[in-house]
């Protein structure tokens, strides 16, 4: 086999270049997976499906008219794989889940990947563009598109106070933050509060801090943002 065969070289290179460009936007947000990990994932499907499209090479002295080539078997058993490594990078933060967003990269550098094991050249440098302008356009929907932000309150009382879970929604309410849910649980002394709010601010959230502290009731709290 010539290794600087054009139907051997380009696919490599070509998946390479596109792993690395996503790999390098995850790297700049700090994903759990970034540059070599999305360069892996994309160059190893191209690998993958190069040997199953020239799998007529592997059977040298088999007569070809026996030989049954199907390159989407390899496919499937790529996607297949590369979720198991996909499902590593999505963990719990509290009451948040993080790293869809890099699991979806990574499906996504394999699925360019095969294309460029296959010969689709087209397709996969459109695909590697569009995926680079999906993930670059967060900054922009960011800064332009409002986002209606949540975020989980609890605040422990003595068991005594004489707080209710109306005094509790009045006191989110003063700060701007919209009680959507809200839960009452008592462990031996402790009165604890917790409610998802809508419309939450670091500043709202900094001036709700604020009142907390000063109150001679509360004995802690506890304030999480939800992050997308």
């Amino acid at each position: 086999m010539d290794l600087l065969d054009g139907d051997i070289l380009w696919p490599i290179v070509g998946s390479v270049l596109a792993g690395g460009i996503i790999g390098l936007e995850r790297e700049y947000r700090a994903s759990p997976a970034g540059l070599r990990t999305h360069i892996l994932v994309c160059l190893s499907s191209t690998l993958l499906m190069l040997a199953a499209v020239h799998q007529i090479r592997w059977l040298g002295d088999t007569p070809q008219e026996i030989i049954r080539i199907d390159p989407v078997r390899m496919a499937h058993g790529v996607l297949t794989g590369i979720g198991f490594l996909c499902g590593g990078v999505i963990f719990r933060e509290g009451f948040n889940v993080r790293g869809l967003t890099t699991a979806a990269s990574l499906w996504t550098a394999s699925a360019l990947g095969t294309l460029f094991g296959v010969g689709f050249y087209a397709l996969a440098i459109m695909g590697a563009a569009f995926t680079l302008l999906v993930l670059a356009a967060v900054t922009i929907k960011e800064t332009l598109l409002p986002q209606n932000q949540y975020g989980d309150i609890k605040v422990r009382f003595h068991r005594d106070a004489p707080v209710s879970g109306q005094d509790y929604r009045r006191m989110l309410e003063e700060q701007g933050l919209r009680p959507l849910s809200l839960t009452r649980s008592l462990d031996g002394d402790i009165l604890e509060y917790s409610a998802t709010v809508g419309g939450f601010r670091e500043a709202r959230a900094e001036a709700l801090a604020f009142a907390l502290r000063s109150d001679a009731a509360v004995l802690g709290f506890h304030c999480l943002p939800h992050r997308p």
